[in-house]
């Protein structure tokens, strides 16, 4: 009871003070806002590319020999309509194959029908999963949106198929579970003719009031921002923006923003800082040293948007992607582990036994990732790293990706009551050294508390 009342003390305070604090329209400014907490307590969250381009469902995979980047079905307008991008010869193949030359792709709105789309459904799945949030693509960079969205008149879910407010409708039954939920947003799309005409007034006349329109209307918890590099982040206007959205918007208080607001600001300026698939653009983040909140997103597959064109070995399996979240939480980071839902509105059966998987894992050993932050004393997480360490309080966990039976040395630790996550026996500890020693137990099929990883908590050692 005293944890929770200092929980929601805490968040009184941070409440109070952003309201008390004007951000002006200037990074300096926007940059010394803090991270809400919720977002660093949560560290595992749902992305969701669904869309238009859950219709052809298909992009190129490692086999047709492209990089990550063209691999996305999500681009598929453009795959097929740019001759300069490496997957086009692969994309357009398909697409005439498929669906003949003569077929564009606002025809595919007549078959994005939803009709198995179920949010209490899919609010379960996630939660099931232990994500603590969901991000959902309100808009990819084709333009089509899943609101109602007056700038996108008769370009939305409503207007045309499937008749319904996607976005609004998921809102609901994932926060009806207790889970925070937020929203992808393009900046900018491909082929709206403001756009390519007058990016100024694009930015005036339908992006600025688009996203506040997205904000007004549901108040989301996040406003994952995307499609930033084509211009600054003053073309954009974002600082105004989110001056807007810190000191009157009726998300101000709780609402996490990423750092894609203009081709200059990734890892520098905005809220959280985003890797994908462990890039920061092309530049690869697995060594880097981020102190700073931040988030990796990911798909399951080497697609966002649902790809037929994947098989199993595109997968990650749960072993792998449970490994990945905690390198991500050990480093200080959160992952945004993505499915692509198909057209009809179901979650493949693949993506959901993932999500179990994790799921499961995480009720067992959901003390070492929720609530942690990075160790500061942990020594630099390397590729070949199977321990790794988070802490909480005065509590220290370590986590092995792989179960050794030798001996476990924990550096900068000389005490403390040590257990396994899940297993009921006796766990041995001893000091040597200035070390403390931790001998695994003897497991057998029956005890193992779980699949993948294990933790041992050190209680009351930091």
């Amino acid at each position: 009871m005293k944890k929770l009342f200092a929980i929601f003390l805490l968040s009184l305070i941070f409440s109070d003070l952003q309201a008390q604090k004007k951000y002006e329209a200037n990074w300096e400014s926007i940059d010394s806002r803090p991270v809400p907490t919720w977002f660093e307590d949560a560290k595992f969250g749902i992305f969701i590319h669904w869309g238009l381009f859950s219709v052809p469902a298909w992009g190129p995979t490692a086999k047709d020999g492209v990089g990550i980047y063209d691999r996305y079905s999500e681009w598929y307008w453009k795959g097929i309509s740019d001759p300069n991008r490496k997957s086009y010869a692969a994309f357009t193949k398909f697409h005439n194959n498929t669906f003949g030359k003569d077929f564009k792709y606002q025809d595919f709105t007549k078959d994005f029908k939803c009709e198995l789309f179920d949010p209490n459904e899919w609010a379960k799945v996630f939660e099931d999963a232990g994500a603590k949030y969901v991000v959902l693509t309100s808009k990819h960079h084709e333009g089509y949106t899943l609101w109602p969205s007056k700038e996108a008149w008769n370009w939305n879910s409503v207007d045309l198929n499937p008749h319904r407010d996607l976005a609004g409708d998921l809102m609901k039954s994932v926060r009806d579970k207790g889970l925070r939920m937020g929203y992808y947003y393009s900046l900018y799309e491909w082929f709206n003719p403001l756009y390519k005409e007058n990016v100024n007034k694009y930015v005036d006349q339908h992006m600025i009031p688009q996203m506040k329109d997205l904000v007004n209307r549901y108040k989301p918890d996040v406003l994952w921002t995307d499609g930033e590099w084509d211009h600054s982040s003053e073309t954009w206007k974002s600082t105004a923006f989110l001056s807007w959205l810190y000191n009157e918007s009726p998300a101000k208080n709780d609402i996490v923003v990423n750092d894609r607001w203009g081709k200059e600001t990734r890892a520098k300026h905005g809220g959280i800082y985003t890797t994908e698939y462990d890039l920061v653009h092309d530049q690869n983040s697995t060594g880097m040293e981020i102190n700073h909140p931040w988030e990796e997103c990911r798909g399951i597959g080497s697609s966002f948007g649902f790809s037929r064109n994947e098989m199993l070995d595109d997968y990650s399996t749960s072993e792998q992607l449970i490994h990945i979240l905690v390198d991500k939480v050990a480093r200080g980071g959160n992952l945004l582990l993505n499915i692509g839902p198909a057209a009809d509105g179901t979650i493949p059966v693949i993506m959901q036994q993932r999500l179990r998987d994790i799921g499961k894992w995480l009720k067992v050993n959901g003390d070492a990732i929720y609530g942690t932050r990075k160790w500061t004393n942990a020594p630099k997480i390397e590729k070949e790293n199977t321990i790794y360490f988070t802490a909480k309080g005065k509590d220290l966990y370590v986590i092995t990706t792989k179960w050794q039976e030798s001996p476990i040395t924990v550096t900068g630790v000389k005490s403390g009551k040590v257990q396994l996550l899940g297993f009921n026996g006796t766990v041995k500890s001893s000091v040597k050294a200035g070390k403390l020693i931790i001998t695994p137990p003897a497991l057998s099929p029956a005890k193992n508390p779980c699949d993948y990883a294990w933790v041992y908590k050190i209680e009351n050692v930091l």
